[in-house]
């Protein structure tokens, strides 16, 4: 039932975001493709990630043991750190690249964008980045229910808004600097990948403050539902048409 209702909430957030899009910054969408991954994505979760069990060892800070502000603040924090360090290697490692190439490659941001990952992406992070969370601090249920409602600010910072904390762009993500990341003038390249917290960025020096609104996309982008499913093996292909696109600066 938890499922149902998070389900909804994504729906309505989305929804909302999107007429805000509509209404501020209104652009054609790759709405088609994002909802096709978006229904990979659940059918990935439901079907098959109950198979994968997580780290049933000791951990090595106990979150029940603690009051629940400090057990899910350290929590936020190692899980937001191991995603942003899976979010690096997506960029320096090839076969990673290749399918995180999924989410970089729609033409226009918005809320959809956030799901806009290649399946195999949280089947990954279930033998990865997730487990070596429980490594570090178990998780109650109710810290897990308080993450995933966080989670879902994601749809606002992938949002076709112009917002920008400006000066404080370190404390928080939001749409401006997110989209910086996302940006394909070559100058912004390899910056900004914090999930929800910069200072991740600060920290190990890919900290970028937003500037301007930049294009985004790139020259490969699925063509099919089919293309999309094996996103892999054709994320170097490159039409001639979706290359001059690319090229073109943009007009906002």
């Amino acid at each position: 039932m938890l499922a149902f209702y998070f389900l909804a909430a994504q729906v309505l957030i989305i929804g909302g975001i999107t007429l805000l899009e509509r209404w501020r910054n209104p652009v054609p969408t790759d709405w088609l493709r994002n909802i096709q991954c978006w229904a990979l994505d659940l059918g990935v979760a439901f079907l098959v990630l109950p198979f994968f069990n997580d780290w049933s060892g000791q951990s090595l800070i106990d979150g029940a043991q603690l009051p629940f502000i400090v057990a899910f603040l350290i929590f936020l924090v190692v899980r937001d750190g191991s995603e942003f360090a899976f979010h690096v290697l997506q960029h320096k490692v090839g076969f990673l690249w290749k399918m995180h190439s999924l989410h970089h490659s729609d033409p226009e941001m918005s809320a959809l964008t956030t799901n806009r990952h290649f399946w195999g992406d949280q089947l990954i992070k279930a033998l990865t980045i997730w487990p070596l969370t429980s490594v570090i601090i178990s998780q109650t249920e109710t810290m897990l229910l308080v993450y995933a409602v966080a989670t879902l600010y994601n749809y606002f910072i992938h949002a076709n808004l112009k917002v920008d904390y400006g000066k404080w762009s370190w404390v928080l993500n939001c749409p401006a600097y997110h989209r910086l990341h996302h940006s394909r003038l070559p100058e912004h390249y390899n910056t900004n990948f914090a999930a929800m917290l910069p200072i991740f960025d600060v920290i190990f020096g890919t900290y970028r403050r937003a500037e301007g609104w930049p294009p985004t996309g790139q020259a490969t982008t699925p063509r099919s539902f089919r293309e999309l499913v094996s996103w892999p093996h054709f994320e170097s292909r490159v039409d001639e048409e979706e290359q001059a696109a690319a090229a073109r600066p943009a007009t906002a």
